[in-house]
This record gives structure tokens, C-alpha cells and sequence, in this order.
């Protein structure tokens, strides 16, 4: 997609990231990507082996490029986690968020789960013995929760569309549910509900933050009401909880298919700003 292209442009051309502040990440390396994915999997997807099926529910064409980019992207989900928790601030991954993607399984354009590749990998280094992943995308988490169904060092968090896809929904350790057209009021409202009982029960190490912006009223897969003021404060409430529990955070860029491509890149810019707010 061409925002992919353009982000950055738009964040270098607003100033939301010092010069020195981007980086390159690594691929995810045979381990990390074995510790969320199985084996089996992993190897057919980088050998062409996929069958009919799986290629038909991961939504692409194989290509064996695009297999290479979701294991940079896993990489850079990674790096980025690394880097908040070093810094104990903010660090962004400018793609990701392929929360699709299960465990031995490709699925709404997702064949690599970077969210469960960065915080198994975080896990097992010991740099953090707890993290929350809070997905705000317009779409259900399902892959990330369930990889990390049966892991107690990981929390998930879904809020989204009730009746959008995948039509059969796992089991987050929460999920919120959004009925079609949910508006700002609403939202935020839920939200904050939220976000105080997660950290009240448990505050993590580390929080993992799927930005999706298809939660827009213009977002032509989205089906909920918020407009960009509302996405935005939903970005600072995230923000705002993990500061204030100084709680390093790594941020997914999610969806977004506004047909106005600037309506895409303003959003997702606008997490950027936000982030800015409170980190500088």
C-alpha cells in the first residue's frame, strides 16, 4: 500500500522523529519465529509450500517476497520492543500489526505474527517478565490471542468490531465487542474502562500497542464512527496510562482503508503526534 511509502515522508516533513531516531530493523531470526509458529509452517511458507487453502485465506497471491518482508516486519516489532523497554519510552515499528496470523496459519493478510514474534522474544531474554498488547484495530486480534492463550506472562487486549471480520472471534484474555457505527462518546468511554481495570489488575513490563486506524467513520472496511478526534485521544489514552505507570510502549501501525489515502496518513501521523505529546 502506498502509505507504507508515504508515512515516512509525512513524519520526516513534520519533525515527529529526530533525525537520528530511525532505524533498520533485522529480520526475525529461525528462533523467534519458531517460538510463536510452528516449524511445519514457517518452512512452507518460505519454500512456496503453502496449499491451496491457506493461500486462499491469507488473502495474497504467494509471493515469496512478501513471505521476506513479514519476517523483516516481525523483526522490526521486535527491535522496536527492545528499543522502548532500553529507552523506557515510545518506539514505533512504521508497519505491522499482522495480528491475523495464528500460530500454523496465514489469515487476513497476515503470515507472520510480528506482535507474538516481538513479545515472545522479549520474553525470553528475560528483558521483561510481563507485557499487555492492547489491539485497536477495527479487526479482532485472533492470531495474537491465540498464540498466547495458554501464556500467563501475556495479557491481550481486543476492542473491535462485534460483526467484522474474522467472523469466528478467539478468546482474548479481554475482549470488547463494538456494535456497527460505535461513535466517539462511546468509544473513549469503553476504553477508559478498560484501561484502568487492565493496569489496576496488573501493571506490565511492557505494553504492545496495535494502532489500527480503520476505527475511522470513513474507513470503508471499518463500520464504526470515530472521527480523527476521537482516534486521536483514543491513541493518548493508551499514551497517558502508560506513562503514567511508566510502562515502556512499542507501537503497530494496524489497518487503515479510508478511500482518501491523506485521511489514512493523517491518522496514522496523528498516533505519532500523540506519542510526541507525551515522550517528546
Amino acid at each position: 500500500m502506498d502509505k507504507y511509502r508515504l508515512l515516512p515522508e509525512q513524519i520526516r516533513r513534520e519533525g515527529l522523529i529526530e533525525p537520528g531516531g530511525w532505524f533498520t530493523p533485522r529480520p526475525a531470526t529461525d528462533a523467534e519465529l519458531f517460538r510463536v509458529h510452528d516449524t511445519d509452517y514457517v518452512e512452507r511458507l518460505r519454500t512456496g509450500r503453502l496449499t491451496p487453502a491457506e493461500i486462499r485465506q491469507s488473502g495474497f497471491p504467494y509471493d515469496l517476497a512478501l513471505a521476506k518482508r513479514e519476517v523483516l516486519i516481525a523483526g522490526a516489532t521486535r527491535d522496536a520492543a527492545f528499543f522502548a523497554l532500553e529507552h523506557g519510552s515510545c518506539a514505533f515499528n512504521l508497519a505491522g500489526g499482522t495480528h491475523h496470523a495464528g500460530r500454523a496459519r496465514p489469515e487476513g493478510f497476515c503470515l507472520l505474527n510480528d506482535l507474538a514474534v516481538g513479545a515472545a522474544a522479549v520474553l525470553a531474554t528475560g528483558a521483561a517478565r510481563s507485557i499487555l498488547i492492547v489491539d485497536l484495530d477495527v479487526h479482532q486480534g485472533n492470531g495474537t490471542a491465540e498464540i498466547f492463550e495458554k501464556e500467563d506472562r501475556v495479557r491481550t487486549f481486543s476492542m473491535h468490531g462485534a460483526r467484522n471480520f474474522p467472523l469466528h472471534k478467539a478468546q482474548s484474555s479481554l475482549d470488547i465487542g463494538l456494535e456497527d457505527g460505535t461513535a466517539d462518546e462511546q468509544y473513549l468511554e469503553l476504553l477508559d474502562k478498560a484501561l484502568a481495570g487492565l493496569f489496576a489488575a496488573a501493571v506490565p513490563d511492557l505494553v504492545l500497542y496495535q494502532s489500527g486506524v480503520d476505527v475511522l467513520a470513513t474507513d470503508a472496511l471499518g463500520r464504526l464512527g470515530l472521527t480523527p478526534e476521537g482516534c486521536a485521544l483514543r491513541d493518548r489514552k493508551v499514551f497517558e496510562q502508560c506513562a503514567h505507570h511508566s510502562i515502556p510502549v512499542a507501537v503497530t501501525m494496524g489497518g487503515g482503508y479510508s478511500p482518501r489515502l491523506a485521511d489514512i496518513l493523517d491518522a496514522h501521523a496523528q498516533t505519532f503526534r500523540e506519542a510526541q505529546r507525551i515522550w517528546g
